[in-house]
């Protein structure tokens, strides 16, 4: 029996991208013509987030459950893990490198003479609420839940995984009927999760208006032209850094980059324009599920790199710290930086779920290497935000090429069912490939 898909084909207007993009062109138009409307336009994307936010850890609870389940070993589910956290610790630190060179030859903080005895670390203090890095044993610790409901009541990542990955182990475990019902049921639920997910994905485009509105109209033109030269040096790291992961695709992968980003375009956009990449989570994991990695590795990398494959906040921090270096005129030499580095290395793992996670990681750095003023961060206060839209983007690229790697590391890669996905043009209203099969 052949089968041959057909593609649903749609009016332009009705897709996702088409509408999202628009919706970032008439926010942007609203916050500079209107930016008191603009302002109160932000309830619409804090909204949306919440609304996907709320369905996240029951869907990384079913996702990865059943992909232990589909599995049914728990030492391969271990390698994937392994391997994961290998991949992470590896491409990350290339994302590091990239950030403190490109900081070092474009020098965009040379010539702002800044006195950090001028600067007030009260707002800093605000937006981290007085948060620390968890160090050694209290970074595991954390990971322990106090119990499995505040696990999901607290919505912390790396809790929900933990307690997901023993639920799963059980249930492999325990076999037979038991083990047969709770599968059967966990697949039903997952079925009414991803509906939900459906209804709230109508809501993305009105939410990206929003959030570009009142980004544009809280921070005003004034910020783009002010710090022109560290976005163009963000910029610049990030598209070096692509530049990494398309050979990293085409070696281990055999696909090209693009068309890896082509498939998750409209989550791309999205977390651009709302700066959250939690807000695109579930649609991530869907997507890459259909495009042919298993769900035991979408399961365990996706939500696992959410903690650990941060490789756009990891081209923030060193590209970041090197600027504040430059703005308060201290000197770094290359002991110096390659000391930064190491320390960076580590505090750059431990941001997951931290209030103001990218000011803490630069205060505790800052401090870490005494020669930066920590006052000094307080200078990011006003381009984080739009600086915060190149860390989701690149963080949402590394995420979907870290899940293709991993998958096609472990075998478990359908690549013609990722090639086909990659290709298909029509999408539903999630930015799903759209195929109607034909039996003859």
């Amino acid at each position: 029996m052949n089968k041959t898909a057909a593609k649903v084909r749609q009016p332009f207007y009705k897709g996702l991208f088409f509408q999202i993009m628009m919706s970032i062109v008439l926010g942007i138009a609203v916050g500079y013509i209107w930016p008191t409307f603009g302002i109160a336009l932000k309830p619409l994307g804090d909204g949306f987030i919440k609304l996907i936010k709320m369905i996240i850890s029951p869907l990384v609870f079913v996702v990865v459950v059943l992909g232990i389940a589909k599995v049914g070993n728990v030492k391969t589910v271990g390698r994937i893990g392994g391997k994961a956290l290998l991949y992470f610790e590896i491409v990350t630190t290339f994302a590091l490198i990239i950030g403190m060179l490109v900081a070092n030859v474009m020098n965009p903080g040379s010539g702002m003479h800044v006195n950090p005895d001028s600067l007030s670390t009260d707002a800093v203090t605000k937006v981290t609420k007085n948060s620390e890095l968890p160090h050694g044993t209290e970074f595991f610790m954390n990971i322990i839940p106090d119990s499995v409901v505040s696990a999901f009541a607290t919505n912390t990542m790396l809790q929900v995984l933990l307690v997901s990955c023993l639920f799963g182990f059980a249930l492999v475990r325990v076999g037979g009927k038991t083990s047969e019902v709770l599968i059967n049921l966990l697949e039903h639920i997952s079925h009414v999760i991803f509906q939900i997910m459906g209804f709230i994905m109508k809501l993305t485009a009105i939410a990206t208006f929003g959030a570009m509105a009142f980004t544009v109209s809280q921070y005003g033109m004034q910020t783009l032209l002010a710090f022109g030269k560290l976005f163009l040096a963000m910029t610049v790291a990030c598209l070096l850094f692509l530049l990494v992961l398309a050979v990293i695709m085409r070696v281990f992968v055999g696909i090209g980059l693009w068309r890896a980003i082509m498939l998750v375009r409209e989550e791309i956009v999205f977390s651009f324009a709302t700066g959250s990449t939690e807000a695109v989570m579930p649609q991530i994991m869907r997507k890459l599920e259909r495009a042919g990695c298993d769900r035991s590795v979408v399961g365990l990398v996706v939500p696992t790199g959410y903690s650990f494959n941060l490789d756009g906040a990891s081209i923030y921090l060193s590209l970041a710290l090197v600027f504040l270096a430059q703005a308060t005129g201290v000197e770094l030499g290359i002991y110096e930086q390659i000391v930064l580095l190491a320390v960076l290395l580590l505090t750059s793992k431990g941001m997951a779920g931290i209030p103001g996670s990218a000011f803490v990681a630069l205060s505790a750095t800052a401090a870490s290497t005494g020669s930066i003023p920590i006052a000094a961060v307080a200078l990011m206060l006003a381009p984080d935000r739009i600086m915060g839209n190149f860390r989701t983007t690149v963080n949402i690229i590394g995420y979907t090429v870290a899940t293709f790697v991993v998958a096609r590391w472990e075998g478990l890669l359908n690549k013609e069912q990722a090639l086909l996905a990659m290709k298909s043009k029509a999408h539903d209203s999630s930015g799903m490939p759209v195929t109607v099969q034909a039996n003859d």
